[in-house]
């Protein structure tokens, strides 16, 4: 259980922050960092296992037949990546308790940030693959909430959705490319893919899932074309972008090219698609990221340049390749967010992040200055410091690859040029910041060092910097190699990481890359104004020309589709039908197949000529609404004695209450509406859709008969040998509903109830003045309520509680149930309103209807609960036989329990829509009490 507890503690905990809100924000920030502090201690007791590489696994089994089970998995490379998400986002609450102000809505933040902390945990700790994808889409959700958490903004708002939608659509393609995978390998869990790398590359669908996958991750980790929406981003509050944009959201993608590496790895294909695109955007981000003048847009570019770096490294085919892109994802995730709360710093306290404005600030905040310049240097790859390490091993496995041929060289050369502006970017970033000269009009003047604690997070961040950088062996060499290996799920290469290896080729790269650097700084100038000639290309502006253009096609097609005429929908509809039926059938040959027809008994060919004509009377008379109402309840009666004569008892009766129930509400409808419906279509549309009609019923009389006449295998042996043993019932039907499928009778009977309050919502407020004339012209009748119809009603209500509470207790063995029971009272409940009238019902109601219907639900949902208790799946039924004193044996099953939440809300939602209906009218005049 360490591993769901380790996922579900951030979720649990989001509620904290808001129940602290009126706190201080020490408090709040205490609340927040609980999950994170649990977390973390029960992800470093699992140390010594996972660096022993051991897998800690756990596996519950949830929807098994859709291949979606509750499984997860602790191994090195989920590990690392728990563990960067769990011990970065502690520092980055600590951070935001400063960086946030009073005013802010600092609960909120905290809350959102938690979930977000939890759907990545899910997504690196996930086993099944489905599992991870539910948890992936979290990630974008709840970014999508922290990059607009400041709503006001419209650059906030504009970045968030910006990042929504492209994430979201590479989401969408990962989900596409991950139900192949698990199609081809059988299997959704993560254990089972891993082992079956030969037979995905050896399928004919590798192609497409590798790039719908690759889709995902470069979407995620901002992977050139798609890299265009992280620097929008950063609107967001600083804390969001050290923790989303450099140590967990973006490296969403690249854990998954670390965890698929095995399967998806290996050949050309992965190599030029993953290499190039890493390639491009390891270059992009570089060069871009020199140009920036806001401070935090200089940190996006190169976070983007970084990131393709690393996909550059699993693309090759060296060997040491992917231990190398490991190693660089952990210093990564160290000097990025440090650099990023030290951005955070320098903007809460100059009050701007223009680079152009904030120059000399090493008088006024030395500490800062510190620490920005020893991150900024480990970003540039300076010896002593993490990042020349992992580049090191970089520009050492450029060199190894040989897939281009004679062209090989062009890659490490790329490489060396994109190091060059890294170390350009990286001193601009502490030249212009903290010397040139003097600050240049800030907001806060004169700037300062921010509150002590602000700083600790920073500290903690540059100090692993350098810790990595000088002693690597001793810091995290357990922690690579045991990653490396579960990424390559395999044996690992030969590596060494000594801080010198001699003079060599990755080595003169490195220091080409620092000289040619500071060069490209000193030439910046004249840099600068060949770059302002560019043609500019705003990528929030592309986009959002993109998006009003694709609103107005897709708004031209609804036009052409959706004119909001019923009429139209309903014929293409049928139309559509019409097309995919005649297709299905026209490669048959003959339509009558090998069994024997049913022979026709005169009484059953009157039932059937009836029905037709009673159909064929509604579509002729659909404009007087009255014979309308008649003729199709003379189809839906007919309809119900059709049923008993092939013994089907219960659809009958289901089908007969229904009619009636159907029957007398749209004759209360039809009370404040017109006697005829005008002609609202010509006679030549009213022609089409007769034909539309005729071809529709035609090619589904001759689709049945097609059926019905082949040999075909049916479930129905299954339920009828199981209905007694597995559900205590001889009612097959009834133990279907309450049983077998009871899950899709909750849903039904709770989309009852949702409709009944639909219905009210629609109904609100509108009220018809009933007119003192009839139709005809001729005045209502004084007596509302005839004394006939109320000692017919006081007569009918007890005999129809009777016959329902017969047909309730019946329905497990018998013809009945819940359903049917329902719509005997509710007919009763009718009768009576007719009689007395909607107010006198009401007020002698003893529970509301909506409290009946919602009552319904929750017993029929309580229903399945008590089964989970008792260790059993949702909704499983028990029953026993029980004997009782005078009454003798009897049987007891729960589903009886479901049955009358059935019955509940049957009752409840039909008085529902019959209070709405009756209150539509302004003048009810109340019946006076019989004696």
């Amino acid at each position: 259980m360490l591993l769901p507890i380790i996922v579900a503690l951030p979720f649990l905990a989001c509620i904290l922050p808001l129940i602290a809100a009126r706190r201080s924000q020490t408090q709040i920030a205490l609340a927040a960092a609980l999950a994170p502090i649990l977390g973390l201690s029960l992800l470093l007791s699992q140390t010594s296992a996972v660096l022993d590489s051991q897998v800690i696994t756990y596996y519950q089994p949830w929807l098994t037949q859709l291949g979606l089970n509750l499984s997860l998995r602790l191994d090195g490379l989920s590990y690392l990546f728990a563990l960067l998400i769990l011990g970065i986002g502690l520092l980055v609450i600590l951070y935001a308790r400063y960086y946030l102000g009073v005013n802010e809505k600092i609960g909120r933040f905290y809350c959102f940030l938690l979930l977000f902390m939890g759907a990545m945990l899910g997504v690196v700790l996930s086993s099944n693959v489905l599992l991870m994808m539910v948890f992936w889409e979290l990630t974008s959700l709840s970014s999508f909430l922290l990059i607009g958490f400041w709503s006001y903004r419209r650059d906030a708002r504009q970045g968030a959705r910006m990042a929504l939608a492209v994430t979201g659509g590479g989401g969408l393609a990962l989900l596409a490319g991950v139900l192949l995978l698990g199609k081809i390998v059988g299997s959704f869990e993560l254990a089972d893919i891993l082992q079956a790398g030969d037979i995905v590359r050896a399928h004919a669908l590798y192609p497409v899932v590798l790039i719908l996958i690759l889709l995902g991750v470069f979407t995620k980790s901002a992977q050139f074309p798609f890299h265009f929406w992280l620097p929008h981003a950063m609107a967001a509050p600083t804390p969001v972008s050290s923790y989303l944009h450099s140590a967990t959201m973006v490296k969403a993608g690249v854990f998954l090219l670390a965890r698929f590496y095995p399967v998806l790895s290996d050949t050309e294909l992965w190599f030029y698609l993953v290499t190039f695109t890493g390639l491009t955007t390891l270059c992009v981000g570089a060069v871009t990221a020199l140009f920036q003048h806001d401070l935090k847009g200089l940190l996006a570019y190169s976070t983007i340049s970084h990131l393709g770096l690393i996909t550059l490294l699993f693309g090759l085919n060296s060997p040491l390749a992917p231990v190398a892109a490991i190693f660089h994802i952990i210093n990564h995730a160290t000097f990025k967010a440090s650099l990023f709360m030290a951005a955070g710093i320098i903007d809460h306290e100059t009050g701007t992040r223009d680079m152009r404005r904030i120059n000399g600030l090493w008088k006024y905040m030395p500490h800062t200055a510190l620490l920005a310049m020893v991150a900024s240097s480990a970003m540039a790859g300076v010896p002593l410091l993490n990042g020349f390490l992992s580049k090191e091993m970089f520009f050492g496995e450029t060199l190894q690859q040989s897939l281009l041929g004679g062209f090989s060289w062009l890659i490490p050369a790329l490489a060396t040029f994109a190091g060059v502006f890294s170390v350009a970017y990286s001193l601009r970033f502490i030249h212009d910041v903290f010397f040139n000269g003097e600050p240049i009009n800030l907001p806060k003047y004169p700037p300062h060092e921010p509150p002590r604690y602000m700083k600790i997070p920073v500290e903690i961040l540059v100090f692993l910097c350098l810790l990595v950088g000088m002693v690597p062996a001793w810091s995290v060499a357990g922690l690579l190699a045991s990653a490396a290996s579960a990424s390559l799920n395999g044996a690992l290469p030969q590596y060494d990481l000594a801080i010198w290896h001699g003079v060599n080729m990755p080595l003169i790269m490195s220091c080409i890359a620092l000289v040619g650097g500071l060069i490209i700084y000193g030439l910046r100038k004249p840099l600068f104004n060949w770059y302002d000639g560019l043609p500019p290309l705003h990528a929030r502006v592309m986009f959002e020309r993109a998006v009003v253009r694709l609103r107005r096609l897709v708004q031209r097609a609804l036009g052409a589709l959706e004119n909001g005429s019923l009429q139209r929908y309903i014929g293409l509809f049928f139309i559509s039908a019409i097309i995919v039926t005649v297709a299905a059938l026209t490669p048959m040959s003959s339509m009558h197949g090998s069994l024997q027809q049913t022979e026709v008994d005169p009484v059953t060919a009157i039932a059937l000529v009836m029905m037709m004509l009673g159909a064929l009377a509604t579509v002729f008379f659909v404009y007087t609404r009255l014979i309308a109402v008649i003729m199709i309840g003379i189809v839906g009666l007919f309809s119900a004695l059709l049923f008993a004569r092939f013994s089907a008892p219960d659809l009958a009766l289901t089908q007969l209450v229904v009619e009636v129930v159907s029957v007398l509400l749209m004759l209360l409808v039809l009370h404040f509406m017109p006697k005829k419906s005008p002609f609202e279509t010509s006679s030549l549309r009213r022609s089409g859709h007769y034909l539309i009609a005729l071809a529709g019923g035609t090619l589904m009389g001759v689709l049945l008969f097609a059926v019905l006449t082949r040999p075909y295998s049916s479930i129905k042996d299954f339920f009828i040998t199981n209905s007694v043993p597995g559900g205590g019932g001889h009612n097959v039907v009834n133990v279907i509903l309450v049983d077998f499928r009871g899950f899709d009778t909750l849903g039904e009977i709770s989309v009852l109830a949702i409709t009944a309050i639909a219905i009210i919502a629609l109904l609100k407020g509108m009220l018809i003045k009933r007119s003192p004339l009839d139709p005809e012209g001729r005045p209502w009748s004084p007596e509302t309520h005839p004394l006939m119809m109320r000692v017919l009603a006081r007569f009918t209500l007890p005999l129809a509680l009777m016959v329902a509470v017969f047909i309730f207790l019946r329905g497990h063995n018998e013809p009945g149930g819940g359903f049917i029971a329902g719509l005997i009272v509710a007919v009763a409940l009718i009768l009576l309103e007719i009689a007395y009238g909607q107010q006198w019902v009401e007020s002698h109601l003893r529970i509301k209807p909506s409290l009946l219907a919602g009552l319904g639900v929750l017993v029929a949902g309580a229903t399945g609960l008590g089964s989970w208790l008792w260790g059993y799946p949702f909704l499983t039924t028990a029953f026993g036989h029980f004997s009782l004193p005078f009454i003798g044996e009897i049987e007891l099953a729960t589903a009886m329990l479901f049955d009358l939440g059935v019955l509940f809300t049957v009752v409840g939602a039909t008085l529902m829509i019959l209070s709405r209906l009756g209150h539509l009218g302004n003048n009810e005049v109340q019946p006076q009490e019989d004696n």
